[in-house]
């Protein structure tokens, strides 16, 4: 079974909440390195985290207007040169009722371009990374679609 790291914006995006139950239904494991309320991050957090970030099959990286540091898009494009099959980095341009403006989509936009020359997969929707990691366990598009519960491809 493929499993994914699943980095990016946290401060109480919900973009994990709605991406696990895809990644269930398409039968793809995954690290969440949020931790549950009352931990506390510390180093054995921290090094739990590099080693999940090696060792998973794909690092997504999944950037929302939640976002208040950028040590996530650093990593995706540190990544992105070192280990740029396994890199998915995901630009939502809303959250909630949070948006990116111009200027900040225009910056993402050549980030994803960036980590996209390095060899990395680059997407806007949630959609997108499932079927992008399906397509990557060598399953045909026929089966995608059918085992795949979006309608909207079907």
């Amino acid at each position: 079974m493929k499993r994914v790291f699943l980095g990016g914006t946290a401060n109480n995006s919900t973009w994990r909440e709605q991406l696990i139950p895809l990644l269930k239904d398409a039968g793809l494991d995954y690290f969440n390195p949020i931790l549950p309320d009352g931990e506390n991050w510390d180093e054995t957090a921290q090094q739990k985290e590099l080693n999940e970030r090696a060792s998973c099959d794909f690092c997504l990286y999944t950037i929302t207007p939640k976002f208040s540091g950028v040590y996530a898009v650093a990593e995706a494009v540190d990544d992105s040169n070192k280990r740029p099959e396994k890199i998915i980095f995901c630009v939502l341009k809303n959250d909630d009722d949070t948006e990116f403006d111009d200027d900040q989509m225009k910056s993402l936009e050549s980030v994803s371009l960036m980590i996209e020359r390095n060899g990395g997969y680059c997407c806007t929707n949630l959609e997108a990374i499932v079927l992008y990691m399906y397509q990557s366990c060598d399953v045909t598009i026929e089966t995608i679609l059918e085992e795949l519960p979006f309608s909207k491809f079907r």
